[in-house]
C-alpha cells in the first residue's frame, strides 16, 4: 500500500501514462481518469485513457478538450478498479498484469497493482485524485473541477449515501469555487431521463418482488426489455437503486440478463446490512451500501442463490 504522496511521486517521475477505467464505466471511474489525464497533460506528460466498454453520451463533456495521444505506455494506472476482472476485455488481457499504480476507494480492492493507493474512507476515487493532483501542484481548473465533481456526486447519489463525509462536502465546495458547474452536473446526472429510461423504469417496476417480511426487494432487467424500449447503457445505469428506495427495504437486488448467458447482480443495502459481504460469497465485492457480482447461471437461479445468502445477513 502506498500513500497519496507516494502515488503522486510515482506519477511525477513517470511518462507515457495509460489510465484504465473499469467496464460499464460510471461517473467515478470516468471522472477520475479524465481529471488525472488532464492534470498529467498539464505537467507536460503524455497521458491517455482506455475503457473496454463504450462511454455513454451523458459523460461526453468529461472528455472535451482532452488531448488525444497515442503511444506505447511506459506506466499503467488503474482508477476506481477493485479487481483486474473489472477492467473488461480486451484491456484486461492486454494490461491486467502490468498495472503500476492503482488508485481506488473500494474496501474489496484485491491489491493487484505494483503500488496500491486505496482509501475505503473516501466517498469516491475522485476524492483521492483531488489530493494527488494537489500534491503534484496541478492547478485544478474548471474542466478538472467538473470531472472530479462528477465522480463525487455520482458515487454519493447526489450526496445522499452513507459514504458521504464532512470532507466530501468540503472538496465539493472547493471544486465549485474552482468553477465546477454543480447545478448542471446534478441536473444531467439525476434529473434528466430519456423516453427509453422512463420505459425501462416502468417495465422494471412491474418485476418487483418482496421477500423476508418485505425487507428485501428484487427487480429484473431482461434483454427483451432493453430491446423493446431501445435502452442504452446510459438508460440502464442507476436502475439498481430503485428497490432500495422502497420504504422498509434493507436490501435491493437487481438481476440483469446478459447476452453471454450470465447474470449481473447489483446489490444496494442500508445499515446494518453490508452489500459487499453478501457479494463476496460469490466472488464479487464493492462497498457496504453498493456491491455486485456475476453468476454463470440464469436470472432465476441467480435470484435463488442470492436470496439464500441474503437470508444469513437479514
Amino acid at each position: 500500500m502506498v500513500s497519496r504522496n507516494e502515488a503522486a511521486e510515482f506519477l511525477r517521475g513517470a511518462d507515457d501514462i495509460l489510465i484504465l477505467c473499469h467496464q460499464y464505466p460510471d461517473g467515478d471511474t470516468l471522472g477520475s481518469a479524465t481529471a488525472l489525464c488532464r492534470g498529467l497533460q498539464k505537467l507536460g506528460k503524455r497521458a491517455m485513457i482506455k475503457c473496454s466498454d463504450p462511454i455513454v453520451p451523458k459523460y461526453d463533456y468529461l472528455f472535451g478538450g482532452v488531448e488525444k495521444q497515442e503511444f506505447t505506455p511506459k506506466a499503467i494506472v488503474a482508477v476506481d478498479i477493485a479487481d483486474t476482472q473489472l477492467i473488461g476485455e480486451p484491456n484486461q488481457s492486454l494490461y491486467g498484469e502490468k498495472i503500476d499504480l492503482c488508485i481506488d476507494h473500494h474496501p474489496s480492492n484485491m491489491g493487484y497493482a505494483k503500488r496500491s493507493c486505496v482509501d475505503p474512507k473516501a466517498a469516491a476515487t475522485c476524492e483521492i485524485i483531488f489530493d494527488v493532483l494537489n500534491l503534484l501542484n496541478v492547478e485544478i481548473d474548471r474542466q478538472i473541477a467538473d470531472c472530479l465533481y462528477t465522480g463525487i456526486t455520482t458515487d454519493t447519489g447526489c450526496f445522499k449515501y452513507i459514504n458521504v463525509t464532512p470532507r466530501t462536502y468540503r472538496i465539493a465546495a472547493d471544486l465549485v469555487e474552482k468553477g465546477a458547474d454543480g447545478n448542471r452536473i446534478n441536473r444531467e446526472m439525476f434529473d434528466t431521463k430519456s423516453r427509453a429510461r422512463i420505459g425501462m423504469e416502468r417495465r422494471v417496476m412491474e418485476t418487483i418482488r418482496y421477500y423476508y417480511d418485505n425487507r428485501v426487494a428484487v427487480i429484473k432487467i431482461t434483454l427483451e426489455m432493453i430491446r423493446s424500449t431501445g435502452a442504452t447503457e446510459g438508460d440502464i445505469e442507476g436502475l439498481a437503486s430503485i428497490p432500495r428506495a422502497i420504504e422498509g427495504v434493507l436490501v435491493g437486488v437487481s438481476l440483469r440478463e446478459k447476452p453471454d448467458g450470465t447474470c449481473k447482480v447489483s446489490l444496494r443495502a442500508r445499515p446494518p446490512i453490508n452489500a459487499s459481504d453478501i457479494c463476496a460469497a460469490f466472488g464479487g465485492g464493492g462497498h457496504a451500501g453498493a456491491a455486485g457480482c456475476t453468476f454463470d447461471t440464469t436470472m432465476d437461479q441467480a435470484e435463488k442463490q442470492m436470496l439464500e445468502e441474503i437470508r444469513k445477513h437479514i
